[in-house]
C-alpha cells in the first residue's frame, strides 16, 4: 500500500536526521503515531517520500 511506503519513508528520514544531528532533533515513536522536537530538513524528507513513491530503494 502507498500509505504505508510513504509513512514508512517519512519515519526513516526523521530517524535518519535525528541520528546525525541528536541534540538539534529528537524523536520518539508510540505505535502509529511520532513525537518530534526539533529542527527537520525539509526538502531531504521531501525527497525521501517523493523516492518512496516512485518506487526508489
Amino acid at each position: 500500500m502507498s500509505e504505508d511506503k510513504v509513512e514508512a519513508a517519512l519515519v526513516e528520514e526523521i530517524k535518519r536526521q535525528a541520528n546525525e544531528r541528536p541534540s538539534d532533533l529528537k524523536l520518539e515513536r508510540r505505535e502509529s503515531r511520532i513525537f518530534i522536537e526539533g529542527e527537520i530538513d525539509l526538502a531531504a524528507l521531501a525527497m525521501a517520500v517523493a523516492v518512496s513513491i516512485a518506487g526508489g530503494p
